[in-house]
């Protein structure tokens, strides 16, 4: 992972990053922070001065045997790359060592290419590319410069054309974020032609989208989803496949922040609610991860003023009863029970209103251009279960003590409800218009994953020097899932069976059944919940008390 920043301009107005965005970048990626710029002839800007390019990237090491630095710079052809991703396929072949190598030298190798063929190229290059990904590249033979995220925003990266052909694009969004400022589309990439002024960039639109949603609709009674079900062994293999590309060659990194405790064995964390998704992927990895490495369980809860004082004085701690410190500790009773050897260590990560709200500047400046209560209630609960660092409990005592993981990646369970209809909406969809609504529905969820609010996602959890993994994210399982008969994933519809378990809530009955099967009957049976509720980060500002309930989409002041 890294920090990406970009500047294009005059000599005088393209010097690169200011102190705050360095000290952004580098909270990003820890491990090394370098610069290039160049002066591109092709063109002349008023006063006769070239275009002046400054490109800033900051590194994570998570792939490889050493750090790679960035930015990539080749002088014949001459070329800058800077990368902030993982690709872990290429046209189909798993990329062994550092991916930003790999890519680059793809790179150089189509630069060689006729003006004709380059576009084309260099578009289908990264459209094979199967991981999230974002990144600049510039080629001066055939003076373009190439910005762009994947096709589903999972890495953050913002854009500007600024005043006299300035442009800007990078991964952080700074304390003087001027208006204007954007994330960049996913739908495709981003070309500025260097041989023009002022500069206006074109975007390419990405050749393959995902395979549309089977949309057939049965014509009579379906059987019940069961945990005999074929689909549930496939769902269980695919799962699987998707996690081993994303944890199995975990680095465990020397050069972590020095605040992080280097002496625990954690490679991986898991932003643990205790939620049926989230679970899913902590029981999985554990076929994954050698059991001399130990899995962190990130949960974090807050202290609401609305909630203590709707609590009437009562002593009951303001942690322990948010609904996702419930739900995890009884999550993680159901892994220690069922995987015994494994070491899951619960991390309590308890914020109080003080804390949170000294922080709420930062969190809004990492946010940005986002600016509505809903984004800060999960920014909130994102940036603090990021930073790992809270109480565990010994093993074999009932000891508790302050930690902080050295784990570098974060499994989330996001896009498990949009593949296998976890919200409500789709309960709604199927009650007013059967299974043709519910299948819309999930469509319409699946191909608006890449305008989702990913890239505000990645800014948060990105500020500890962690990058998030997104398991359910993955081409290839998206591919099977989207192309899966609805009533194979969501039990909607369904007459009620003899057959075990029974009464399993219809959402994601796909995902509840491999829940079951794997042994975790309890966590089968948990219902949906969004993270700001959870983990009651919704409505704290006790500034409003008096003047109204406040809603998600009220702008954040």
């Amino acid at each position: 992972m890294c920090g990406i920043h970009a500047a294009i301009g005059s000599k005088s107005d393209a010097e690169g990053p200011d102190q705050n965005v360095l000290e952004l970048l580098q909270r990003r990626g820890p491990d090394c922070l370098n610069s290039h710029k160049l002066d591109h002839l092709g063109i002349e800007l008023p006063g006769s001065n070239p275009y002046r390019i400054t490109l800033t990237a900051s590194v994570l090491a998570l792939r490889g045997g050493r750090v790679q630095h960035q930015p990539l710079v080749n002088n014949s052809p001459s070329c800058v790359f800077c990368w902030n991703g993982d690709a872990w396929k290429h046209n189909g072949i798993p990329v062994t060592g550092n991916d930003t190598a790999a890519i680059f030298k793809l790179l150089l190798a189509v630069s060689k290419n006729s003006t004709d063929r380059f576009l084309s190229d260099v578009l289908d290059l990264f459209a094979k590319i199967d991981g999230p990904f974002s990144f600049v590249f510039y080629n001066a033979a055939h003076s373009k410069l190439f910005y762009g995220r994947d096709r589903l925003g999972r890495r953050s990266l913002l854009q500007s054309a600024g005043e006299r052909g300035i442009a800007t694009i990078m991964s952080v969004s700074s304390n003087h974020l001027p208006s204007g400022f954007s994330e960049v589309d996913a739908k495709g990439i981003h070309v500025l032609d260097l041989e023009t002024t002022p500069l206006s960039p074109t975007m390419i639109l990405w050749p393959n989208p995902l395979p549309s949603t089977n949309d057939v609709v049965p014509l009579s009674q379906i059987p019940p989803l069961t945990i005999e079900s074929q689909c549930i062994d496939d769902l269980r293999s695919k799962l699987y496949d998707s996690l081993y590309l994303r944890v199995s060659n975990l680095v465990n990194s020397l050069n972590g922040p020095p605040e992080l405790d280097s002496s625990s064995n954690s490679r991986l964390a898991i932003l643990f609610s205790g939620g049926l998704d989230c679970t899913l992927l902590a029981r999985l990895s554990h076929e994954v991860l050698p059991l001399s490495s130990a899995i962190d369980l990130l949960n974090v809860a807050f202290e609401n003023p609305r909630s203590v004082a709707a609590s009437n004085g009562s002593d009951a701690s303001p942690y322990e009863t948010c609904p996702d410190r419930i739900t995890g500790r009884a999550s993680h009773a159901e892994l220690q029970r069922i995987c015994p050897d494994r070491i899951w260590r619960f991390v309590a990560i308890n914020v109080p209103f003080t804390e949170s709200d000294a922080h709420r500047p930062t969190i809004i400046q990492l946010m940005a251009p986002h600016n509505t209560e809903m984004d800060l209630s999960i920014a909130k609960a994102l940036y603090f279960a990021a930073r790992g660092s809270g109480v565990v409990a010994d093993n074999t005592s009932e000891t508790r003590h302050t930690y902080t993981t050295p784990a570098r990646v974060l499994l989330s369970g996001l896009g498990a409800d949009e593949l296998f209809g976890g919200y409500s909406r789709h309960k709604t969809a199927f009650d007013r218009r059967g299974y043709t609504g519910l299948i819309e529905e999930l469509d319409l969820d699946t191909r608006r994953l890449g305008q989702r609010n990913l890239g505000r996602d990645d800014r948060v959890i990105s500020h500890w020097g962690r990058q998030a993994r997104y398991p359910f994210l993955d081409e290839a399982f998206m591919s099977w899932a989207v192309q899966l008969p609805v009533w194979e994933k969501c039990g909607f519809g369904e007459k009620p069976s003899d057959m075990e378990p029974k009464d399993l809530d219809p959402a994601k009955k796909a995902l509840r059944l491999l829940a079951w099967k794997l042994g975790m009957h309890n966590v089968a049976r948990e219902k949906k919940r969004a993270i700001q509720f959870g983990a009651r980060t919704a409505k704290m500002d006790v500034n409003r008390v008096g003047k109204g309930r406040p809603k998600g989409t009220d702008l954040v002041h």
